[in-house]
């Protein structure tokens, strides 16, 4: 018997085509040059902007069996260099090298890189800067070897538009998030390092739990490049150069573990042998960093999960599930919704949990939130939450064969219901942060995968704790109220707070696209509630070719944001200065207080803060009297350079507040919930 397509099939399949057509790449606006073993160009990471830096990156791609050479290249070779040629006012910075792997040449040891490299460089672009075009040219000579070495090298250009406001290219977005993973971080413990004649020994914080290490000095003459390097329990040993009498070791320490990659500056006094555990403990850990132990990660992680079901995408799916059980008596039916509930909240964890390891394995540079970034996803959601109101408010009925996923998993009175109605309450509760969630997440993602597994779980058995609470105690089910006309009501109002969710996500489209993006979003609900009308009215083929017609315009709509404008930042929105590395590390360094603000449109959290407390009177008083400057980071798209900020503080996600003081090594870390007076003490205290 022949199988009928549902319009919510067609809906996938459509889905699954406009993704495929936005990942069809564009014209590259400067050509690759290939030379006899490699291939090079340069790539902007989106328009030059006046006033602020831009991210140009020397894409290298050796042929297989070949490699280049790190900025210390080991026994033998030598760093590729950049000559740069830009137009007066226009600067570029130092290399920002990847961190190298150790390649074996015969006896010798070679520290480079196999296959595609990316070296960044941060180019200055003059706030007085006019002209439509950036034009960016320098000479790349580089030495490539396998059997043989080649000395090589190109002269490229690459012509960058001027925009007033920056947008990230999306084609070459995850090329430079992943070479912004392989940077060096700082360390938020430092290491000790000791030299007992020629062995070197490198004593890791015990903080840090990884199965290898392995230096790569920055200086050529202190660590003999070929000596084997041992690693046991958080110590590294390595062999010193006979004739090496610096005071100081510095270079990157690249460690693994469970299935990750990280490397760290290390910049250490190279001292006489101590005990090992005598100067692991010599600096504090940095507020909320990865290290509370999986017993609280946990614990936090189940109280964050509780605190969601407060949040208002959440609790109106729970309220409706909650009185579909009233007048129910206890009983085993009522203990396996509970439970039925419950598994369809761990499945969604699950699969978001396996989803955020996966890609952070494979060097995606992303964390809490990271779908939400997407506009194709918050149009989408904001889709969801529209149609759960029409449905709340009796206005229409969805079926079976239309966005029967909202409607059906909340209606459906069988235990696949309830199994339903977790995974939506879990699906509505992603663009939530709650206190408590940040720091275990942020141990979830640097401890092994089974670890961060289990603080998810920890998470959505938070989430769906309430309603298993109330199944399984007789007491308090029998607490819920009789079934009346009462429950029609408050099902009706319980609407609101999903229609203001769905204006959210219109802001949120506002941010990341722009007025189109707005205007894409709002077009495609208006084609919802038409699906919605002809199916429900008509019926009948006729009212389904229609349905399924505008449901394939709104999808088409939901995947026009992706491609168009960003609009207005929250950094300009607020008035403050958009977060960038180069200028808070300048901002520091002249001992000028900075208030750092990690935030995004879709994180309610930092929404509420800042209402509460940010945009108060009194916290912008006190950043004027205290001359701090005030730096937003905006991670409602993805920006490579938070992500890594966020990471450095223990933290997967927003928010995230830093109080830079002068002289200090580390900043001051706020809670998550903030309160006027807490930011102002921060600012003004000692």
């Amino acid at each position: 018997m022949r199988r009928k397509n549902s319009p919510l099939r067609l809906f996938l399949h459509v889905l699954a085509l406009a993704l495929a057509l936005m990942a069809l790449p564009r014209l590259a606006m400067a050509q690759p040059v290939t030379t006899e073993n490699a291939t090079a160009e340069l790539i902007a990471e989106g328009p030059a902007v006046p006033g602020r830096t831009l991210s140009v990156a020397l894409k290298l791609v050796a042929k297989p069996g070949w490699h280049t050479y790190w900025i210390n290249p080991g026994d033998t070779g030598l760093a590729t260099t950049i000559a740069w040629s830009l137009p007066a006012g226009v600067s570029a910075g130092p290399i920002g090298w990847p961190r190298p792997e150790a390649i074996p040449v015969g006896p010798f040891m070679n520290y480079g890189f196999e296959g595609e490299t990316w070296l960044l460089t941060d180019v200055s672009v003059p706030e007085g800067f006019t002209g439509p075009v950036l034009e960016v040219r320098a000479r790349a000579d580089w030495l490539i070897c396998a059997e043989i070495c080649v000395p090589e090298g190109a002269d490229l250009a690459l012509a960058v538009p001027v925009a007033a406001a920056f947008a990230a290219d999306p084609l070459h977005t995850l090329g430079f998030e992943q070479a912004r993973e392989k940077l060096a971080l700082p360390l938020a413990e430092p290491v000790v390092a000791t030299r007992a004649g020629e062995t070197l020994e490198i004593l890791l914080p015990e903080s840090m739990k990884v199965t290898t290490a392995r230096f790569f000095p920055y200086d050529g003459d202190s660590v003999i490049a070929a000596a084997p390097q041992s690693f046991e329990g958080n110590r590294l040993s390595a062999v010193l150069e006979k004739d090496f009498k610096g005071t100081r070791l510095s270079g990157v320490l690249v460690v693994e573990g469970g299935g990750w990659t990280r490397s760290y500056v290390v910049d250490s006094a190279l001292a006489g042998p101590v005990a090992a555990p005598a100067a692991a403990t010599t600096s504090v850990p940095a507020p909320d960093a990865p290290d509370i132990g999986i017993l609280l990660a946990l614990a936090f992680a189940f109280i964050g999960g509780l605190i969601l079901n407060l949040m208002p995408c959440v609790l109106p799916v729970l309220s409706i599930k909650m009185l579909s059980m009233a007048g129910k008596g206890p009983g085993p039916v009522v203990r396996h919704h509970g439970i039925a509930y419950t598994f369809g909240v761990l499945a969604c964890f699950a699969l978001l949990a396996g989803v955020l390891l996966g890609l952070r394995a494979g060097g995606e540079l992303i964390g809490w939130g990271f779908q939400l970034q997407s506009p194709v996803v918050v149009a989408l959601l904001a889709y969801l939450f529209f149609a759960l109101g029409l449905w709340m408010l009796d206005v229409v009925t969805f079926g079976n064969r239309l966005m029967g996923a909202g409607e059906g998993l909340v209606r459906r009175g069988g235990l696949a219901g309830s199994f339903g109605t977790g995974l939506l309450a879990a699906v509505v509760a992603t663009p939530c942060t709650a206190p408590f969630m940040g720091a275990a997440l942020g141990f979830a993602l640097t401890r092994p995968s089974y670890e961060a597994f289990a603080v998810f779980m920890a998470l959505g058995l938070g989430l769906s704790s309430p309603f298993l609470l109330v199944s399984f105690v007789p007491g308090l089910a029998r607490l819920l109220p009789k079934p009346g006309g009462w429950m029609v009501r408050l099902k009706k109002l319980l609407a609101f707070p999903l229609f203001a969710s769905t204006v959210w996500l219109l802001w949120v489209l506002a941010v990341q696209a722009g007025p189109m993006g707005v205007a894409a979003g709002g077009a495609g609900l208006l084609l919802i509630a038409l699906a919605a009308f002809f199916i429900h009215e008509f019926g009948g083929i006729g009212g389904r070719l229609v349905g399924t017609a505008a449901v394939i315009g709104a999808i088409f709509l939901a995947v026009m944001p992706g491609q168009g404008s960003t609009g207005t930042g929250l950094a300009e929105q607020a008035g403050a200065e958009s977060y960038s590395p180069a200028r808070l590390a300048e901002l520091r360094a002249r001992g000028q207080p900075v208030f750092v603000n990690l935030t995004a449109a879709w994180c309610i959290t930092c929404l509420v803060n800042e209402q509460v407390a940010l945009e108060r009177p009194a916290v912008k008083d006190a950043l004027a009297k205290t001359g701090t400057v005030y730096m937003v980071g905006d991670w409602t798209n993805r920006d490579g350079t938070i992500t890594r900020l966020l990471a450095e503080n223990g933290r997967s996600g927003v928010p995230l507040y830093l109080v830079y003081r002068p002289g200090a090594e580390r900043p001051v870390v706020l809670p998550q919930l903030l309160t006027e007076g807490l930011v102002v003490e921060a600012l003004t205290g000692p």
